[in-house]
């Protein structure tokens, strides 16, 4: 009782700092679309694909922020159980800031968010969000490099070579603790207290990291998979191509320099890929192409808007 007073007492714009920051970025990205590409043009091109394949997509691309809401949940157990919509909120937030900004500058906004939530030191963020930063790219690429080996001919050791690329993240985990423990050794005393707050942000032992790998490798699985069958759905072909597109378009969201929401940078990745894995380079294929590219990535943009709406409609426990 005497907890529900005191924060009916807090500040207004404090107990409602996320919901406002959420609709703030909605709004701005609501306006950029509507600069850049319009609206109107935006959902004559999905007539021409189809209601029930764009919904459907949406969906799909919307219950992948759930796999990486909990992947997060379960980084910062203690500080976040309890409150998953809560922290589904950030993450969209987070989300559609780093989609929106160019040159990763949106990353800045996840442990300040933490901290400002959840009371998570900005370092123990930071630290988090590099690992899991770490585990988008390498699932990406090696995603990326079953295309490689199987053009090469499913030789035994291109995929001997693959399943060594795979597992190069548990190897790098199982040596944590004497990286770590050197670093404390060789380190200032001034500094030892920031080692704490970085190995904080690492998952806390095999079974947990297990876990982040686990869900990193399905987050993206589903949402390359979604954006492959959108690409083959608006002409791409073969579907090799399609899921090279796909990966194309997503490696470029995760690399340190992309511009603002992606515009120019993530269709280009898209053409890129899906010529790279078998589309033909002819004018009429390229054209074709660059509108489903377009298409492509509106579709990701909208998701990210959709999902943070849900996160202001699903009200966290208080």
């Amino acid at each position: 009782m005497n907890s529900n007073w005191q924060s009916s007492r807090r500040p207004w714009l404090a107990r409602n700092r996320m919901a406002l920051i959420s609709a703030a970025a909605i709004a701005a990205y609501g306006i950029f679309v509507e600069w850049v590409w319009g609206w109107l043009a935006l959902l004559r091109q999905w007539a021409e694909i189809g209601l029930t394949p764009v919904l459907s997509a949406l969906a799909l691309l919307v219950g992948t922020y759930f796999i990486r809401c909990y992947r997060i949940q379960d980084y910062f157990p203690g500080e976040t159980g309890g409150r998953f919509f809560t922290l589904f909120r950030v993450t969209q937030v987070h989300n559609l800031l780093n989609i929106m900004l160019p040159f990763r500058a949106g990353e800045t906004s996840f442990p300040l968010l933490m901290r400002s939530e959840f009371g998570v030191p900005l370092m123990h963020g930071t630290s988090a969000l590099l690992v899991m930063r770490l585990l988008d790219l390498h699932a990406l690429l090696m995603v990326a490099a079953i295309g490689l080996v199987i053009d090469r001919g499913h030789r035994a050791i291109d995929w001997l070579l693959w399943l060594l690329a795979f597992l190069s993240p548990l190897a790098f985990f199982l040596l944590k603790e004497p990286a770590v423990a050197m670093m404390r050794r060789l380190a200032p005393e001034k500094f030892r207290s920031l080692i704490d707050e970085v190995e904080a942000g690492l998952p806390d032992g095999i079974n947990a990291f297990l876990r982040a790998w686990t869900m990193t490798v399905l987050n993206w699985a589903v949402k390359v998979a979604v954006l492959a069958w959108v690409l083959a759905i608006m002409g791409v072909a073969p579907i090799a191509a399609s899921f090279g597109g796909a990966l194309g378009g997503e490696l470029s969201s995760v690399l340190p320099v992309h511009a603002p929401a992606g515009v120019g940078t993530y269709a280009a990745a898209i053409v890129a890929g899906a010529v790279s894995f078998g589309a033909t380079a002819d004018h009429a294929t390229l054209e074709m192409l660059g509108r489903a590219s377009v298409n492509a990535h509106l579709l990701v943009i909208v998701s990210a808007v959709a999902g943070t709406l849900l996160s202001l409609v699903l009200k966290p426990k208080t």
